[in-house]
């Protein structure tokens, strides 16, 4: 059994150094950008190859009331890059394709008064999420970061996993994001991490633009139940419930808020008929050069509810050119 453990204190200047290592070896003919300086190919003029990666973007659609939106053609759909409409290459309804879903929970002294829910709740998630072909993979997140379980299907499996979560000092919730979206960033399909936590980050080594980049790098949907007892606690760090809720945005997830065992089951019935109801919207990209490593993604809708309301669109907020690799130990 695979154990991730929390990253080392020089991990965030090490990992910087070697993503902008990899963005400069990215801007090659394959990657789609600018041909290295120097190339025979760029002896006279500048040359230029088309970006021939396609770039999938998992779109949830829901009403006024919250409610996904499942009957939705692509003729509904407009998708731009960095302002630029993109020509829609690929269109499905996403019920069928396979999840892979990274559960985190964060198992902190502070999160001690509502384990017994959080585990129960999480339970239930899996019985109702998982089919044969989709996967899952157990996290504990604590001052460590430690994958309790291989990517299965297998129920058992997950049940131990799940049964072997245990309390530890500090919580490390932006190692945990990085980690996780590191474990899916090889997948296939669609890729997901669901957080369960209060949001106090305490002895996290990696930052927060650093866990926010893993995540779309690794295209993960991140979905954060922030469990809060008492809404006014003065301890609340708000801080850490922000960040959470911002990488959510981001990712094309989404945050809830869980005071007791109703709302979390709630949280997690929400997560699961969204996954049940996404659609995948694919595009090549029409320019050859990328004038930063990031580009924004937007789509809209053509289409309003029956009452002339407009429906609410979630998706990543854009993608990075060049492609990541797997950093876990």
């Amino acid at each position: 059994m695979r154990r991730t453990r929390a990253l080392p204190p020089w991990f965030s200047l090490f990992g910087m150094l070697c993503l902008l290592g990899a963005f400069a070896l990215a801007q090659d003919a394959q990657k789609g950008d600018r041909i290295p300086p120097g190339s025979k190919s760029q002896q006279g003029e500048p040359t230029f190859r088309v970006n021939v990666r396609l770039v999938n973007v998992f779109t949830t659609v829901t009403d006024s009331r919250g409610a996904p939106v499942a009957d939705l053609t692509k003729d509904d759909f407009r998708l731009l890059e960095d302002g630029v409409p993109q020509t829609i290459k690929v269109f499905e309804k996403e019920s069928a394709i396979p999840l892979s879903i990274a559960m985190a929970i964060d198992t902190s002294p502070s999160t001690l008064r509502d384990f017994k829910l959080e585990v129960s709740s999480a339970r239930k998630f899996v019985h109702s999420i998982l089919r044969a072909e989709d996967r899952l993979s157990v996290f504990e997140v604590t001052e460590n970061i430690d994958q309790l379980t291989r990517f299965t299907s297998d129920m058992k499996t997950i049940e131990h996993g799940i049964d072997a979560l245990h309390t530890g000092p500090g919580t490390s919730i932006y190692d945990a994001i990085f980690l996780c979206s590191d474990a899916l960033l090889d997948r296939e399909g669609r890729k997901v991490l669901v957080l369960i936590t209060d949001g106090g980050d305490t002895t996290s080594k990696t930052d927060y633009n650093s866990a926010l980049r893993r995540a779309q790098q690794a295209e993960a949907i991140v979905y954060s139940i922030i469990v809060v007892p008492v809404e006014a606690d003065a301890g609340r760090n708000l801080g850490g419930e922000h960040a959470l809720i911002q990488i959510s945005k981001d990712t094309g997830g989404k945050y809830y808020y869980a005071e007791g065992e109703r709302q979390l089951d709630e949280a997690f019935r929400r997560i699961s008929d969204e996954l049940r109801t996404q659609y995948l919207i694919a595009f090549y990209p029409t320019r050859r050069v990328s004038d930063s490593p990031f580009r924004r993604i937007q789509v809209e809708l053509n289409k309003k509810d029956p009452e002339g309301r407009p429906y609410q669109v979630r998706h990543r907020a854009g993608y990075y050119t060049a492609p990541a690799r797997s950093q876990s130990p």
